[in-house]
């Protein structure tokens, strides 16, 4: 318990002052959790052990040979993927507990090596010739699968970055490719209308009670991707007409969203990408009125002033009725 809180039930006469001193006895004694740190531990450990691979690759190419470094990577991405396999829990539409410690973060290892010895495969042996779509469609196939039957969150993720790459690499002219022209509205008209499909895909789940606990995992990829997009059409395409009423509609749907949710964090993303947006408009409609700098340093002291107002006093906005 927070000493303030002490102090408070303390002045108030709720408790005395020696149920006072047995709270602060107990919390002094009690254990520390290191639940996070270890979690964090072992993600950054799965994430060495494959940049270790890559460099491995990398310095031994020529010693090693080709086929004894692909065999060592599927080996260890078999391996773990027969151990996730074989470890599984029964498959449930609902949250399923991890039946190990270790068994999300071997899953995980699992399909980072497995994109490892594919993107192995492709560049020393060009096993899809010029079909880049289809090496990014296979792995966004295998996770999405993994992550659902095994209901694994951070397959999932994998399998979301994978379908947007499978869908900025689909819709995409080779020609802008190659030259790395990612200026195109074609990639932001992608970047919208995935946006909408997660976000689209997170309430799916919720309405027919399949995989409730995804929506999260959907959701926060969508409201990035959709709303750095309309920033992009309106900033670098230069189309404010058509994308800065998008952002404001994405704005709205994801306040009502933190609203009837109770969630700070949608409240958080939604007021910001809000006020990104309605600064680029506010200064690319007045510059070419030559207004004082005094206007522009006024605009950001009072305006940034109400956002953190704003969100600090957002439990007024959200309701409290949430379970």
């Amino acid at each position: 318990m927070h000493p303030h809180i002490l102090r408070n039930l303390l002045q108030q006469e709720i408790i005395t002052p020696e149920d006072a001193a047995k709270i602060e006895a107990f919390e002094s004694k009690r254990p520390f959790s290191l639940h996070w740190e270890l979690k964090s531990l072992l993600y950054l450990g799965v994430l060495l052990l494959n940049i270790g691979l890559g460099f491995l690759v990398y310095q031994n190419i020529d010693s090693i040979g080709h086929v004894a470094l692909i065999t060592l990577i599927g080996a260890i991405s078999a391996v773990c993927f027969g151990y996730a396999i074989r470890h599984r829990q029964p498959f449930s539409a609902k949250a399923v507990e991890s039946p190990t410690p270790y068994y999300d973060y071997i899953l995980l290892l699992g399909c980072l090596t497995f994109l490892i010895m594919e993107g192995y495969w492709q560049y020393q042996y060009q096993i899809f010739g010029t079909r880049y779509g289809l090496a990014t469609f296979i792995p966004m196939v295998l996770f999405f699968g993994l992550g659902y039957w095994l209901d694994n969150r951070g397959v999932l993720s994998l399998g979301i970055t994978a379908l947007a790459s499978w869908l900025g690499i689909t819709v995409t002219p080779q020609e802008l490719l190659s030259k790395n022209d990612f200026n195109s509205a074609t990639i932001v008209q992608t970047g919208v209308f995935l946006g909408i499909l997660l976000t689209l895909a997170a309430f799916v789940g919720e309405r027919l009670n399949f995989k409730k606990h995804f929506s999260l995992t959907y959701l926060n990829f969508g409201v990035h991707i959709g709303m750095i997009s309309c920033l992009a059409g309106m900033m670098a395409l230069d189309r404010e007409a058509i994308y800065f009423p998008l952002l404001c509609i994405a704005v709205g749907f994801y306040l009502w969203y933190a609203r009837t949710r109770g969630s700070f964090y949608f409240l958080t993303v939604a007021v910001v990408y809000g006020y990104i947006g309605i600064t680029y408009m506010l200064i690319a409609h007045t510059n070419s009125l030559n207004l004082d700098f005094m206007f522009y340093l006024l605009y950001f002291v009072l305006s940034c002033t109400a956002v953190i107002y704003f969100l600090i006093n957002y439990k007024r906005f959200i309701k409290d009725d949430q379970p």
